[in-house]
């Protein structure tokens, strides 16, 4: 045990070490997004001083930028398993070489949503109401309650099974599958649920017709198994553009088959919504009609729903010809466009539509504030931050570099 823990505190110094050491291009970069927190940290005092009357959030549209990604985030987190199941249920050792890299995402993403969850409540003071035995936690027969056991249950997961894997090598032994493959196929499942509960929290609002819809949960993860791979397939490029983790051409290559089927079914699945809301439509289908085409003058979302999909159609079209998406220089540039395609789509183009009309038919557009923006930068900076430090330290240790010499 007292070995174990000195070990530990090896582990914890070598990766402050490893963290704080780099070149001027790393340092500015941190320094770039240190810069971007201490702005949204500001906004968010601002926030916590004015109430959440600082955002463009009203009775009428009461979820905004902040829920919109958080939702977008889930998704994010859950295409870790996209990696994890090749890699430790088929055995697919091209997988492999990416899996450590996904986890590390699914861990920033996770962190970014609960980062989100605590802005959109208004700040951290009120948090103790979801604390179960303290708080009025309603399990189980509230879908949030659900949320966050499974947000957090796949958050200790996504940590503990790479913290293992790498503790191990650190210390030069060979990790024992018996000890963490059980949690990767327990994670496996986990993605899918936290994905699906999350779409059940929309889903199960009967006054919000936009929402109850059958095909959300499926949509959801279509759409996260499209934008979750588009970002490792970009995460890969730079680790291995700016660093000694050796990424092969065939595991990127077998990633951007993942985001192109799951890209294909997603535009597959938003066809089937559309025919539904106007080839027969009715009262519910005003919230579609405000977002796709406006309603009188009301029709801020219109541009951004039209550029989605457009971004959308050109980036799914681009995957699915072999030789473009074997050309990584498109393959890169298509994972861009989908990924914030898809961020539009499942944020403004899903959360806000969902309240306008209002019950009443009374109309109140949203359009985030100065605040929500600066906070919202500030997460992503965060995220980023986050995965920086614990992807530089992994590429250590899985490369061999970093290892427990006994030496303080």
């Amino acid at each position: 045990m007292m070995r174990r823990l000195s070990v530990l505190i090896h582990l914890i110094r070598d990766g402050l070490d490893t963290t704080t050491k780099g070149s001027k291009r790393y340092h500015l970069w941190m320094a770039f997004l240190t810069l971007v927190m201490l702005i949204g940290m500001y906004c968010y005092a601002i926030q916590l001083k004015q109430g959440l009357s600082a955002t463009g959030m009203t009775d009428r549209v009461s979820w905004g930028l902040y829920i919109s990604n958080f939702t977008f985030l889930v998704g994010v987190a859950a295409a870790a398993v996209m990696l994890v199941m090749p890699t430790y249920v088929l055995k697919d050792l091209d997988f492999k070489q990416a899996v450590l890299m996904g986890e590390g995402i699914a861990v920033a993403a996770l962190i970014m949503c609960l980062a989100f969850v605590i802005a959109d409540m208004g700040g951290p003071a009120v948090l103790w109401h979801m604390i179960p035995g303290i708080g009025v936690f309603n399990f189980p027969n509230s879908m949030l309650t659900w949320d966050v056991l499974v947000l957090n249950g796949y958050l200790f997961l996504n940590i503990s099974i790479p913290f293992y894997i790498l503790f191990t090598r650190y210390q030069g032994k060979e990790p024992k599958a018996s000890v963490y493959v059980p949690g990767a196929l327990l994670s496996v499942f986990w993605a899918v649920g936290i994905h699906l509960v999350t779409a059940f929290l929309y889903q199960g609002l009967q006054s919000r017709p936009f929402w109850n819809n059958a095909l959300l949960g499926p949509r959801f993860l279509a759409s996260a198994f499209a934008a979750g791979p588009a970002l490792i397939v970009l995460v890969l490029a730079a680790i291995r553009s700016h660093t000694p983790f050796k990424i092969s051409d065939k595991t990127i290559g077998k990633i951007a088959m993942v985001v192109t089927v799951a890209a294909q079914i997603n535009l597959i699945m938003l066809g089937s919504e559309l025919f539904k809301e106007f080839y027969a439509p009715t009262q519910h289908s005003e919230s579609a009609y405000y977002l796709f085409f406006g309603l009188g003058d009301k029709a801020a979302l219109r541009p951004w729903i039209w550029t989605s999909i457009s971004l959308n159609v050109i980036a799914t079209a681009t995957l699915s010809f072999h030789r473009l998406r074997r050309n990584f220089k498109v393959l890169y540039a298509a994972c861009s466009v989908l990924f914030f395609a898809i961020w539009i789509e499942k944020g403004f183009g899903l959360i806000v539509p969902g309240f306008i009309p209002g019950p009443y038919g009374k109309i109140a557009e949203y359009t985030p504030t100065a605040i929500e923006i600066g906070v919202t930068l500030g997460i992503w900076a965060l995220g980023a931050f986050i995965f920086i430090i614990l992807s530089k330290t992994a590429i250590k240790i899985e490369t061999g570099e970093l290892r427990f010499t006994g030496k303080s």
